[in-house]
């Protein structure tokens, strides 16, 4: 595989250990992916709101406002909102501990002296009991050395992911970083629709329902939550019957059915001789599981060999 990392490029992530610089981090991800999303006209799957991992962070990409471009990005090298427009103008702010309200805020005012003024809504998503961002006063940590592990971690998944969308020929997503949900994922689809996605408590049917609108086996990385170490993950929609008991690789891979998908532990692959290798085993045989078991036109989706 082009580009293949080694063990020591994977930093070691347990949640507990910046779980509140994680809480404020996603909150301050969900303000910049939000003005992404007023600003970029829509995709299917919401493909015009997540932010993408770059050399130093996480970006929107460009933005049309009128006849220039903008662009925001976290830097998590300098630790700074980067805010550049294509007509040479910029603007910068400290990432730093402050509350949400206070970077919602700032990063407000910095796009209206740029002359960008993007309509929000701003209620968080996909989070229980959500704070509306100019209200959110008790998020508040940045801790930049753990900011930057998780953004090496992102950078080592990514890649992978990256080498693992390159082996299907067929119609798949980008590797994206999905703010309200917090995670980096890449999808494949076989073609056919699928029924209509019920939606869940923190995921309603109206935003569900167009992500899910095909047939998807997906994959992706999640760096964890209260309680739950950083892991690998990868599902289906519509779930085919018998993916539950479907054997996953490596061995250390199970069914999580509370999540209702397979996981691997972040650790477990970064703790491997050979960690790229784990992770796109662990890749390809869910989806091998979820394509066989649904009846994929595989020979149609899939290119032959594994690409350098």
């Amino acid at each position: 595989m082009t580009g293949a990392g080694a063990p020591n490029d994977w930093p070691a992530l347990a949640y507990d250990d910046w779980a509140d610089t994680a809480a404020t981090l996603r909150l301050w991800t969900q303000v910049v992916g939000k003005v992404r999303m007023a600003l970029t006209a829509p995709v299917n799957h919401w493909w015009h709101v997540p932010l993408y991992v770059n050399a130093r962070g996480l970006t929107t990409s460009p933005m049309p406002v009128g006849g220039r471009g903008v662009e925001i990005a976290f830097d998590f090298l300098d630790h700074e909102l980067s805010i550049a427009c294509s007509d040479g103008r910029r603007e910068a702010l400290a990432l730093r501990p402050i509350s949400v309200a206070q970077f919602y805020r700032e990063t407000f005012a910095a796009l209206a002296r740029l002359g960008v003024a993007p309509d929000i809504w701003t209620t968080p998503c996909e989070i229980e009991a959500p704070i509306p961002f100019e209200l959110d006063e008790v998020h508040r940590a940045y801790d930049p050395a753990a900011a930057q592990r998780f953004w090496r971690a992102l950078v080592q998944a990514d890649r992978v992911m990256k080498a693992f969308r390159g082996r299907f020929i067929g119609k798949a997503s980008p590797v994206h970083f999905f703010w309200g949900s917090f995670d980096l994922a890449v999808t494949r689809f076989s073609g056919r629709r699928a029924p209509p996605h019920p939606g869940s408590a923190v995921l309603p049917a109206s935003v569900s329902v167009e992500a899910y609108s095909h047939e998807v086996s997906s994959c992706g990385f999640w760096p964890g939550g209260p309680g739950i170490a950083p892991l690998f993950y990868a599902y289906a929609y519509p779930e085919p019957a018998g993916f539950a008991a479907a054997r996953a690789r490596p061995a250390e891979a199970r069914w999580d059915a509370g999540m209702g998908e397979f996981v691997l532990p972040y650790a477990q692959v970064r703790g491997a001789a050979d960690p790229d290798a784990v992770l796109l085993d662990f890749f390809q045989s869910t989806y091998e599981a979820a394509a066989d078991l649904a009846a994929w036109p595989r020979g149609e989706l899939e290119r032959s060999g594994d690409p350098a």
